[in-house]
């Protein structure tokens, strides 16, 4: 398949900007040799701010006359979740045009790119590649046109049984144009004995493996789906004048001023009419897992802090993790600082619940942009350094108890470490919010390969002695799980546990459907 021309009028797609080379991660034996900071390469520190990616946001909107301009703010909103590329899709009830381009939403999407998209019908998409490298053709949503007509498709999370059901359209003849793992779904969707179902999405559905939360775009219609197990959120949003959106977060919600009305269930297809007023639902599978398994890491990282999920305020539940990490693991400090931005509201609760002063002795620079896109390397050097901003009179002589989210790969906890240490400061004492990660996700986050991971194979003390800290304490698992409101068994905790809600046969890359691709440079 190919992007939709002609008739399906699909506007040009923005260029992409200068990308970085694919680079290794420095590798640690078994006695813990580190490298010198100073020799790790720029693309892997480029990012001091931290080193999680984020997944994926979709936003929907159906009914407005400027629905494009409210899916746009509602993007703005989802930013977080996904900086490499944006996309916006949208049908005047005939027609669906889309743009799409690598960048963030508002580099992606200027005046003029925003007037040539009209219709009642929006959706959008913020993309991090967790399955897919980060390339144009990627971007989302994906517009095709097929025997039914055109969709368009939206997708956050990751399938885990795409790269069999490729191949096995691949065997047919079948010719793909992306890496992403979306594109299955559109073949799927097009395959003629699968139009002859009763309910052809449902059905494409339930061959599905992994994670996802979908936004179909039709002529008439918006269809958003979650997974059976409800790893991925998606909630349903109603505007203050009637009309019905859909959001990966309440916080993009509240971008358009729309209410909270429900969380789209797992194994629910909901249909947003062309009017927008109205909403009807269905359910894909009869076969529903005993319970879900919603993705733990979003409270510990990806969410945004103003965001409810899965039942749950965001910046409480962080505050209870951190509360409960002070009685955990308590250190003698004179302050509490958090690395910014996810870790402030764990290091609030660590400071309330211990008594010791909370302070802001590290700042980002929300200004300085990514850094490998800089025009010389001196320039790119300058940039990391101001990414994160330690401030030395606030550090200075003083025992430091440090509270971080989570780490996943080490290198740039141990750069903000050292940092701290050539700004005075007399102690560090990291505390970490979450368990330590030890096992890949198959499900949408960006840490799929063991060896990527600080923590597989290692002791908390000799993660310590690599970060060069005084101390190190994580957050015991159970006690990460007892700050949720739902039960224990209602979250997936594979990252942690090892203990996966769907069987995973092989070992995933996202870069696993680029074998073609990638072979020249090999």
């Amino acid at each position: 398949m190919r992007p939709t021309d002609g008739h399906a009028r699909r506007v040009s797609e923005s260029q992409p900007f200068s990308s970085p080379k694919c680079i290794t991660l420095p590798q640690l034996n078994s006695t813990m040799a580190a490298p010198n900071w100073h020799d790790v390469p720029l693309d892997v520190i480029a990012d001091l701010a931290g080193e999680k990616k984020e997944k994926c946001g979709v936003f929907g909107i159906a009914g407005p006359a400027d629905s494009v301009e409210r899916c746009y703010y509602g993007l703005y909103a989802l930013q977080h979740r996904g900086q490499e590329s944006a996309g916006i899709a949208a049908s005047d009830g005939n027609v669906i045009t889309a743009h799409t381009g690598l960048g963030l939403v508002a580099d992606v999407f200027k005046k003029d790119v925003l007037r040539e998209l009209s219709g009642t019908l929006a959706i959008g998409h913020v993309r991090y590649s967790t399955a897919g490298g980060n390339r144009k053709c990627n971007a989302q949503p994906i517009l095709e046109e097929y025997v039914a007509g055109q969709v368009a498709v939206a997708h956050n999370g990751n399938l885990v049984n795409a790269a069999r059901l490729r191949n096995e359209y691949q065997q047919h003849g079948h010719i793909f144009y992306s890496t992403s793992d979306t594109e299955i779904v559109i073949h799927m969707l097009a395959k003629p004995t699968h139009q002859q179902k009763p309910d052809p999405l449902a059905h494409v559905l339930r061959h599905l493996q992994g994670a996802f939360s979908f936004l179909f775009l039709f002529a008439d219609r918006i269809e958003a789906c979650r997974d059976p197990w409800g790893f991925r959120p998606l909630v349903i949003g109603q505007t203050r004048d009637g009309y019905y959106c859909v959001a990966s977060e309440t916080c993009a919600l509240a971008s358009i001023q729309a209410t909270f009305v429900r969380e789209v269930e797992p194994g629910e297809i909901v249909t947003l009419a062309r009017g927008g007023t109205r909403i009807s639902s269905r359910f894909f599978t009869e076969a529903m897992p005993a319970q879900p398994s919603h993705c733990a890491f979003e409270h510990v990282y990806f969410a945004s802090p103003s965001s409810s999920l899965f039942g749950d305020t965001v910046v409480d539940v962080r505050q209870k993790m951190g509360r409960r990490l002070a009685i955990e693991s308590p250190a003698e400090a004179d302050i509490v600082i958090p690395i910014p931005d996810s870790g402030r509201s764990a290091a609030l609760g660590f400071a309330k619940q211990s008594g010791i002063p909370f302070e802001e002795g590290i700042v980002p620079n929300r200004y300085v942009g990514r850094s490998f896109i800089q025009p010389s390397q001196h320039m790119r050097d300058l940039a990391v350094q101001m990414k994160l901003i330690v401030i030395p009179e606030v550090v200075r002589g003083k025992r430091v108890i440090v509270v971080e989210d989570s780490i996943v790969r080490g290198t740039t906890t141990r750069g903000k470490m050292l940092a701290l240490r050539r700004a005075g400061a007399k102690e560090i004492h990291m505390r970490v919010s979450c368990p330590p990660i030890r096992h890949p996700c198959f499900f949408g986050i960006d840490f799929p390969t063991p060896t990527e991971l600080i923590a597989n194979g290692r002791t908390v003390d000799q993660i310590r002695e690599f970060i060069e800290v005084d101390s190190l304490a994580y957050l015991s698992l159970e006690g990460m799980l007892e700050c949720f409101g739902k039960p224990a068994d209602n979250y997936c905790t594979a990252c942690w546990s090892g203990k996966y809600p769907i069987p995973v046969d092989e070992q995933l890359s996202k870069f696993g459907m680029e074998r073609h691709q990638m072979k020249m440079f090999e």
